[in-house]
């Protein structure tokens, strides 16, 4: 007999799949696309094709209401061989969410049902350090003028979560929007050294109106945990870029060792593949992506009792999660960071060149890893180690 679980979790294996087809068709010319930069048309439309859009889109409007565990898994698969595809879709999963805790039931039924319906992909111009958009009542609704920069996902979007500070009392107003609405304009400058095809630059916001129905303003879920996890749900994002960007590093470097790497002159072996220090090396590297795969599988099972709580989910139930997935989150950077150095000293000289391409594991890894600094994300999992001090709800 099948059971109830069996059959979810082969329904789930479905989604990975596909996302590691997709991987497959993204890595043909990943290394090509890295060093041009630029919007990635093309590989989103690749994510529309494939359904996986909707894949956390509730079942009664259209979605196939996954965990966000296979969402998880979707992007770690994507970041094995093109990391700012896995950053667009693990965003644009975040994004398609937020009206279910600053929405009210109307908008998220017309946001999650347009999305499932017209496979929207979702970007967003949010940044909330940036403070040059500004917004003032206009009726019912907002006029707002100015520019967002790190808009990742915009170029090419369908949707966009937008974030500004109403000029009034500079609180923090958000809205879901049409892309092409009057006014908006998506500016393709990102220019990182890394995660080069996020379209995580510029957007310019001349005399937009905005309508009461586009504002995600609702109270609902005011002062509930539940409408704090958005610092959570992005950590859990960038710990999957890692491990996938580390695993997806340790292949192509095994793939290069094993054809192309020549042993060194004092190993006295024939083949590289015989040099017992490019063995131990390996080893070390493959454990590392390991234990960070183990722990970032934990965080986000961790992540999936979490979310299922919804409404009622407490702040203590909420700061264990901050813990875990922050901790997860740090070490998945840290590992990611030192196999995607690494990987040229089991390699050669040979391998350190800009037509490879191998540098971009570790350029999309540190670019991501300088947003959220480890720093902090230690102190807050140290003070809670100490004094059971959860984590603040703005940063984790």
């Amino acid at each position: 007999m099948t059971t109830l679980a069996q059959t979810e979790t082969a329904q789930s294996n479905i989604y990975i799949e596909k996302a590691k087809q997709l991987a497959k068709q993204y890595a043909i010319d990943a290394i090509e696309r890295d060093q041009r930069g630029g919007a990635a048309y093309e590989q989103v439309n690749l994510l529309r094709e494939s359904g996986l859009l909707k894949l956390l889109v509730s079942a009664r409007y259209g979605g196939y209401e996954q965990p966000w565990s296979v969402a998880l898994h979707v992007v770690r698969e994507l970041a094995k061989s093109d990391a700012s595809l896995a950053h667009l879709y693990g965003f644009h999963s975040i994004n398609i969410l937020a009206a279910r805790w600053i929405g009210t039931p109307q908008q998220v039924e017309f946001l999650e049902k347009g999305t499932a319906d017209n496979n929207w992909f979702w970007g967003n111009s949010v940044n909330h350090t940036d403070r040059r958009l500004i917004g003032r009542r206009e009726g019912d609704g907002y006029r707002i003028h100015g520019v967002k920069h790190f808009s990742s996902g915009s170029p090419g979007s369908d949707r966009l979560v937008v974030a500004w500070r109403d000029e009034g009392n500079d609180a923090l107003v958000h809205a879901a929007i049409a892309t092409n609405k009057a006014g908006v304009t998506v500016h393709d400058d990102w220019d990182g050294i890394g995660q080069r095809q996020t379209g995580s630059g510029t957007v310019q916001f001349d005399d937009v109106y905005i309508s009461s129905d586009e504002l995600l303003d609702s109270k609902e879920n005011a002062g509930k945990a539940f409408a704090t996890l958005t610092p959570i749900l992005s950590k859990s994002v960038l710990a999957n870029v890692y491990v996938g960007s580390a695993l997806g590093a340790i292949e192509d470097a095994k793939q290069y060792t094993v054809s192309q790497t020549r042993p060194f002159i004092a190993s006295g072996v024939e083949k590289a593949i015989d040099d017992p220090w490019i063995k131990r090396q390996y080893g070390e590297l493959w454990i590392q992506a390991a234990v960070a795969e183990s722990f970032t599988d934990r965080a986000m099972q961790v992540l999936d009792q979490v979310w299922h709580r919804g409404a009622d989910l407490t702040i203590e139930e909420r700061g264990e999660a901050a813990v875990i997935v922050g901790a997860a989150n740090v070490h998945a950077g840290n590992a990611a960071l030192e196999v995607t150095s690494r990987i040229f000293e089991v390699m050669g000289a040979r391998s350190a060149t800009r037509n490879l391409g191998f540098d971009r594991y570790w350029r999309n890894v540190r670019t991501h890893t300088l947003h959220d600094p480890v720093e902090y994300k230690l102190r807050s999992v140290g003070d809670w180690v100490l004094t059971n001090t959860y984590p603040s709800i703005l940063y984790s």
